[in-house]
């Protein structure tokens, strides 16, 4: 049977997707492309803020249309999403099937089978303890781009005052390392030629299981896969980024000179009401400390504009905060209430309107201090790793469209190359552009000097 699986969220809800694709294997279900031929959808949902909530509900309700009218036998929701509003999801599209929480994706198949059974009283939810231990399970890798993530922690202990996580995916619990280095192992035998480490927080890896932090031990064991060439680390708490960490990116030529440090704001005041554990000092310490031993290092960082309570002088520290620290890549949200969270209580609640304006002013400095930083960029000999091609036409287009005078060269060449640099993480950095007449594959390295800007994006020769 023909089933359509939609994957939303973030990359470990991702991961969530393809071990259930991995589940399907040698049963009668097969994954389809083509929605119209499907006989039975899943789709995997997110629920983080607001925005994600009605992502989700957009993508559900045309299938439970498609359910009402009978074309679709089976729908399956999973995901966060269900884990929160299972009841609410039932009651409210009657035509899904049955919901499956975070905890209970391994019973993806018999929730497929019990609902397109006969049976006149069928399960309809599925949940589980969302801290029991989690293993990895063999995973359908989606694409072909010469990456993959890697998940090494599940669920957070952290518990700020504005998220949802700890009571959708549980305590913070590691994977053991050699389970961890076993599918590693599996990834690049399948192609992967980058690793994405990934948890809500890399930087607490192995706390519970071992009593220390052995994210560093980690990196090491890891780079010891002959045929890895790059480790990049995303999600990583600045509080908890040690000096042993810093120097095992600095002297592991695998690590790459990338990091992404969620700080959420600079005003010590909302710092404290959000539950973080920082202040701005400590945020400034730790970001001179990463670029003095490692001068080259991109720095990524996530901000929340409007949290509750914050008013103009928090807002124009934080301005001057991102003014000086100049990240490399930094992404702003506008604080989203979740309910039965600490900060959806807090008064006063800052007006829909503010929060976007703030978070837009934001954006615009940001956008001046990247595209500044791109173009120190030019001139430099850089290694890429190949993600794709495209025509010399489409790849104009796409420069055309931000308005790069740079377009029209591509053009003098069979192919342009879709590629990323050490600085770039996939699907939300930049992305480098290689014209050229040579025949590369997704995931082949190449080195690449840096000709050209446009915005976020980068162009360049082959060296």
């Amino acid at each position: 049977m023909d089933v359509c699986f939609v994957s939303l969220g973030c990359d470990k809800n991702l991961i969530d997707s393809q071990e259930m694709l991995g589940m399907m294997a040698g049963t009668k279900y097969r994954l389809t492309d083509d929605d119209s031929k499907a006989k039975a959808a899943v789709v995997n949902t997110c629920c983080f803020i607001d925005d994600a909530k009605k992502e989700s509900i957009g993508a559900i309700l045309p299938l439970a249309e498609r359910r009402k009218e009978g074309s679709l036998k089976a729908l399956i929701v999973t995901g966060c999403l269900a884990q929160r509003y299972a009841e609410e999801i039932l009651t409210e599209i009657p035509e899904v099937d049955a919901v499956i929480g975070t905890g209970a994706s391994g019973h993806l198949i018999e929730a497929l089978d019990e609902a397109l059974s006969r049976k006149k009283n069928k399960k309809r939810i599925w949940m589980e303890d969302i801290s029991a231990p989690r293993e990895p399970g063999r995973r359908v890798l989606t694409d072909a781009a010469g990456y993959a993530y890697l998940r090494i922690a599940e669920g957070c202990d952290k518990h700020c005052t504005y998220c949802v996580i700890p009571s959708i995916r549980g305590e913070y619990r590691s994977v053991p390392m050699d389970k961890v280095l076993l599918e590693a192992q599996d990834l690049v035998r399948r192609g992967a030629r980058e690793l994405i480490l990934i948890a809500q927080e890399t930087t607490r890896y192995g706390t519970d299981l071992y009593g220390e932090k052995k994210l560093p031990e980690l990196l090491k064991k890891l780079s010891w896969i002959v045929d890895l060439k790059w480790i990049r680390l995303l999600y990583c708490y600045p509080e908890e980024i040690t000096d042993e960490l810093i120097l095992e990116m600095k002297n592991n030529p695998k690590v790459v000179h990338y990091i992404d440090m969620p700080i959420q704001h600079a005003s010590d005041a909302i710092l404290k009401k959000m539950g973080r554990r920082t202040s701005r000092k400590e945020l400034e310490q730790t970001v001179r400390r990463l670029r003095r031993q490692i001068p080259d290092i991109c720095i990524r960082t996530t901000l929340i504009s409007g949290f509750p309570t914050e008013s103009e002088e928090d807002h124009a520290a934080l301005y001057d905060f991102v003014r000086h620290m100049k990240f490399d890549r930094l992404g702003v949200f506008a604080y989203s209430r979740e309910e039965g969270t600490p900060a959806a209580s807090l008064k006063p609640q800052v007006r829909a309107a503010v929060k976007r304006s703030r978070r837009d002013e934001l954006m615009r400095l940001q956008q001046e201090i990247a595209f500044s930083a791109a173009g120190k960029q030019k001139g430099r000999v850089l290694t890429a790793i190949i993600e794709g091609r495209l025509a010399p036409e489409e790849a104009g287009m796409r420069l055309l469209a931000k308005g790069s005078g740079l377009a029209g060269t591509l053009e003098e060449h069979e192919y342009v190359y879709v590629a990323r640099t050490y600085r770039d993480a996939p699907d939300v950095d930049g992305l480098l552009f290689i014209p050229s007449d040579a025949e590369y594959l997704t995931g082949d390295f190449v080195d690449v000097r840096i000709t050209g800007v446009s915005g976020y994006d980068l162009i360049g020769e082959e060296v």
